[in-house]
This record gives C-alpha cells, structure tokens and sequence, in this order.
C-alpha cells in the first residue's frame, strides 16, 4: 500500500494518480481508499484538515497524487433571487450543515427533512449526483473541535 504523511503546497508537481474521494471520505485525517487505477492508497495527514478537491498527496514513494471530489448524493437549492437563497443559507446554518454556497445555487448532502424545509421556504430543490464542495467553515485550518467556545445555553 502506498503512504503519503503530507500535502504538497506551492509547487504543483504532475499528479500519476487520482484519488476520487466523497466529502466524508475527504474529512478523514487517517484513510485508506483506492487510486482510480485500483492502487491502494492511505494517508496520514494533519488532524482536522479537510481535503478539497485538487489538493496534491506526497507519497513516501515519490509519487503524486490529486484528490478529485467523487459525485454523491446532493440536494441542489436554486432560488429566484439571492434573498432566498440567503435565507435557505441561514435555515440550513443553523442546522448546522455543511454547504456548498455558490451564487447561483446551494448544495448540502441530500437530506429528505432539509429538502422538504427549504421547499417550505419556497425554493426549489433538485436532487442530484455532483461533486460536494462545502465551505470550510469559521473554523478550517487545523483547528481542532475544541475550538474556544461554549455551546452551553443555560439562562
């Protein structure tokens, strides 16, 4: 199996293999997965990084490889003007989802209850199979979980 501890950034080496990666597998600090030509593949990166779609792995062997997001089960929301996708954006916030916020659309792993709350909002809700792309979050960059701040509500 083939090993790659770190994330090459700067250069931009040609990559000689492709991971095709879902957003839960691209998570996983700690993973083992398949190259597109079978290789197995596992990696050993920094806790709490998220790997995006064209981040480049060191293999211990020299080689390169580009982490493409695989297509997987979305719900797509477009809306007629950027009020309601703003107001979908904070619905889906609080809930704490991860999303893909474009201008044109927003995208979060289909979920049946979201989907049904958004056309509540009286959006429009398309599900697909595309890349997941989220943003990072307030949060991105290594920080870890505990990140500073309470959840607690008590009054």
């Amino acid at each position: 199996m083939l090993e790659a501890h770190s994330l090459i950034t700067g250069q931009t080496p040609a990559a000689t293999l492709t991971l095709e990666l879902t957003f839960d597998d691209r998570q996983k600090s700690r993973h083992r997965s398949q190259t597109v030509c079978g290789q197995a593949l596992g990696w050993f990166i920094e806790r709490g990084h998220v790997l995006k779609d064209g981040d480049l792995l060191q293999c211990t062997t020299g080689e390169v490889a580009v982490v493409v997001a695989a297509p997987e089960s979305v719900s797509t929301v477009y809306a007629k003007t950027s009020l309601e996708l703003t107001r979908a954006a904070y619905h889906l916030g609080n809930r704490h989802v991860p999303l893909q916020i474009t201008d044109a659309f927003l995208r979060y792993q289909h979920d049946h209850v979201l989907d049904d709350m958004v056309r509540g909002l009286g959006l429009n809700v398309e599900c697909e199979k595309a890349a997941f792309q989220p943003e990072p979050g307030a949060y991105a960059g290594g920080h870890s979980a505990g990140h500073g701040h309470s959840h607690s509500h008590d009054h």
